[in-house]
């Protein structure tokens, strides 16, 4: 005989959190703490990522949204980042030889600015003093005595020639398009006219013509000399320019020098400006007023060319840098090189180089979020390619893809050292490891936050703190200590377990948030219960529209389930709706047929392809069970079906095993079953029953069913036993409970469940392995000696006719 379970007392069914367990009044009291407590196998995880110098020991912080992830990070990186100094700054500049390899500059902390604005000043000055120094006296002097050279020893070359042309009475003449020779008259000094040369005679006129060309080739190897000294005297213009613009230069960058002489980088990249700018001087020189040709590029300043583009600045820091992306792009990790639009043309150039997330991090710590670093194109390989060859290389993503050939810049890697600190779900983290073999390469350590955080003494004090600290550093009014213990309440009804909280720190957050709000809507200059209370109510209101249209179809008789009398072969069974963070219980009618078969139990849902796989998996269950404990030497002579009635979209999971088995039970042994109760709990094949989920919204869901209807004093629901440790249930349930209107019933073996939904002893067989009369295992046995009668008498019909067999 199995003794029938009480039900379990009101005390069992929420464990409620004594305010006068805590030594404060209000979290005024209280100190801060860490804002993430309980999680010290993560937290570990973390620090020792951070810490670790070798390459590759970046982590993966996993765990459910809103679990705290990040905020641990943070803090943990902060508190190690505090201590380290900050990382150099980085600037691109031009490279004279080659301007679409642009140089990277490396200089200690803070230093970049300085070298960015020291260079511009010199520029800026250079403008000045360089047409200076070309409009100053000296330069004039100097520039003009060499052009007087020129043109002096030009015009001595030129009165030589001319003075032997008069010995020969010929005449140098210079005319508008050069030089020309003529003859003179012997008597005086007047050149002959064309007539008067006719009217020579053959011989003086050939000595003339001889003369001249003889002249004329003296003319032409002196007129040939002259390209040469011009070109000398230029190369002594060039010479002078170049002594006036070393001069000036030098002086401007020797201060400059010799401020950056302990960085050899910046020696170098200034030695290179300086003689570039020699080289350029012109560029500095008023230039006269033309027509600008459309065929040249954009006009640009001096100082741009020498300008330092500081791309990664840490002057204002004090510590290693630490950077959250929250747009993980393929250029917003790498940096990126924008381009300027200038007559249909796209041009860019060094300055307009722009740091990523990589540089911005470089020296420190780099945190991501992985679902949006997956969801990028490109941003999860450009991130490995980046930790892989220890530096960033900035390139756009169309040139690494081919999709462009136009000529862009290819700046010089910068190395990278920093710790990537990524967060996201379970799955995500799973996902990577199963289909990614480089993923445990770049991320060794993995941080997994725990779910919920064990309710004792030491906890829950823990919990109070990091309420008083949450509260402080959002500005939120302190919380009474009646608050808190609803809080905790609230963490473990959260968690599915009364032994445990739910170590959701965003949920936590936000419940306090809104009962701040009510506070202050009230008045009031503490959090109180009362205002922790209304905001889960109202939370529970802004979400539970689907859940009051199930309720209200079940009131109206739409959706069909019974709460009175007893039907055979008719069972309540209880599901969960899960919809984002709200969940709710609803009750559902599963029925039961049988008749003479084969020992086949058939499931409508899956016949449907409405069930899932873990739901045939429970059916399979029972239907073992049944063989077992009813097979014997007659066989087990039946076939079932089973459904969920109004059921129209999928049906998953094995808590509905034990409802079903007794629903079969039912039809099988014609006993009906109490349509007040309503069932939960999976069976295993020895008929035990097994611990579900979402138990506290079950129970509360076939509750308020029955409190629509009327409580009567014998309505209630049939747990597993493992189950009342989890059990947190609304205030209002427990209080029914307390006044004998609703009952909670706990078991632990099949047999126990049907006794209090029949009200018919179970039975168990004696020494002859007979069950007792009237027991509803010798009625469940009986039915099955007349199936397999039926089905023995149909066989022997059938071996007569010469039929098939059924």
């Amino acid at each position: 005989m199995i003794d029938h379970p009480a039900a379990l007392p009101p005390e069992r069914l929420h464990i409620s959190c004594d305010p006068a367990r805590f030594g404060f009044e209000t979290t005024a009291e209280l100190p801060d703490t860490e804002i993430i407590i309980g999680q010290p196998r993560a937290l570990e995880a973390i620090q020792l990522s951070l810490k670790i110098a070798q390459k590759g020991f970046n982590v993966f912080v996993l765990g459910p949204p809103g679990s705290g992830k990040l905020t641990a990070a943070l803090e943990l990186a902060e508190r190690i980042a505090a201590s380290q100094p900050p990382p150099s700054d980085w600037c691109y500049v031009n490279n004279f030889a080659n301007p679409a390899q642009p140089k990277a500059l490396r200089l200690p902390a803070g230093w970049g600015r300085h070298l960015a604005h020291d260079m511009e000043v010199v520029v800026e000055d250079l403008v000045t003093a360089l047409p200076a120094a070309f409009e100053g006296e000296e330069y004039r002097t100097r520039a003009e005595k060499i052009e007087q050279e020129a043109r002096e020893r030009e015009a001595e070359a030129v009165n030589r020639l001319r003075a032997e042309a008069l010995r020969s009475r010929i005449a140098l003449i210079e005319t508008p398009t050069g030089f020309a020779f003529a003859p003179m008259l012997r008597e005086k000094d007047e050149i002959i006219s064309p007539e008067q040369f006719q009217n020579l005679s053959d011989q003086e006129r050939q000595a003339i013509e001889s003369t001249v060309a003889d002249l004329q080739q003296q003319l032409q190897k002196v007129l040939r000399q002259f390209p040469a000294w011009r070109k000398e005297a230029r190369g002594k213009i060039k010479a002078l320019n170049r002594e006036i613009a070393e001069y000036t230069v030098s002086h401007q960058f020797a201060d400059l020098k010799a401020r950056y002489a302990s960085l050899p980088g910046v020696i170098d990249y200034l030695n290179l400006a300086q003689a570039d700018i020699i080289e350029h001087t012109e560029s500095f020189l008023p230039k006269s007023e033309g027509v600008i040709s459309l065929f040249e590029g954009p006009q640009k300043a001096p100082a741009q060319r020498y300008r330092i583009n500081l791309v990664v600045d840490h002057s204002e820091h004090t510590a290693a840098p630490i950077v959250q992306e929250e747009l993980p792009t393929h250029g917003n990790l790498i940096g990126r090189i924008e381009h300027q639009a200038h007559m249909g043309a796209l041009v860019t150039d060094f300055t307009m180089i722009r740091a990523g997330a990589l540089h911005k991090a470089n020296g420190g710590y780099l945190l991501l979020d992985a679902r949006k670093l997956l969801t990028q194109p490109f941003a999860w390989e450009t991130l490995k390619r980046a930790l892989h060859a220890g530096e960033i290389r900035i390139e756009s993503l169309e040139r690494s893809l081919s999709l462009i050939s136009t000529t862009s810049l290819e700046p010089e890697p910068i190395p990278l050292d920093l710790k990537v600190i990524l967060f996201g779900e379970r799955v995500l983290y799973f996902l990577l490891d199963i289909y990614d073999p480089e993923f445990r390469e770049f991320f060794k350590i993995a941080a997994d936050f725990e779910d919920t955080l064990p309710r004792d003494t030491a906890s829950m004090a823990m919990y109070a703190r990091m309420v008083a600290t949450l509260a402080r550093r959002e500005k939120l009014r302190p919380l009474h200590r009646d608050a808190v213990a609803r809080t905790i309440e609230q963490a473990s009804r959260r968690s599915g377990d009364s032994e445990k909280m739910s170590a959701h720190l965003r949920s936590l957050a936000d419940l306090v948030r809104e009962a701040d709000f009510y506070a202050g809507s009230e008045g009031r200059a503490l959090i109180t219960a009362a205002d922790v209370e209304r905001a889960i109510d109202r939370q529970i209101h802004r979400s539970d529209r689907i859940r009051c249209q199930v309720q209200e179809a079940i009131r109206r008789g739409l959706i069909l389930i019974d709460t009175e009398g007893a039907v055979t072969g008719q069972i309540n069974g209880l599901s969960v709706v899960q919809l984002n963070d709200f969940s709710f219980g609803q009750p559902s009618r599963i029925t039961a047929t049988t008749r003479p078969g084969t020992g086949r139990i058939l499931d409508i849902e899956k016949e449907t392809e409405l069930g899932g796989a873990l739901h045939s998996k429970g059916v399979l269950i029972l239907g073992n069970f049944l063989a077992s404990r009813y097979s014997g030497a007659q066989g087990f002579s039946v076939s079932a079906s089973l459904v969920f009635e109004q059921s129209y979209g999928g049906v998953d999971g094995d808590s509905a095993s034990l409802a079903e088995l007794c629903a079969v039970l039912s039809s099988i042994a014609d006993i009906p079953i109490r349509q007040n109760l309503a069932v939960t709990g999976s069976v295993d094949q020895r008929g035990r029953v097994q611990p579900i989920g979402g138990v506290n919204e079950k129970i509360e869901g076939f509750f308020d069913i029955c409190a629509a209807r009327g409580l009567t004093g014998d309505h209630g629901v049939i747990i597993p036993t493992a189950n009342v440790m989890h059990l947190m249930l609304r205030q209002d349930v427990v209080q029914a409970a307390a006044e004998g209107k609703f009952h909670v019933y706990a078991v632990s073996e099949v047999d126990e469940a049907l006794e209090l939904l029949t009200g018919v002893p179970v039975g168990q067989r004696d020494e002859a392995g007979a069950f007792p009369e009237g027991s509803l295992n010798r009625k469940v046995e009986e039915r099955l000696k007349a199936f397999a009668a039926v089905l023995r008498s149909l066989q022997k019909s059938g071996e007569e006719t010469g039929g098939e067999k059924p």
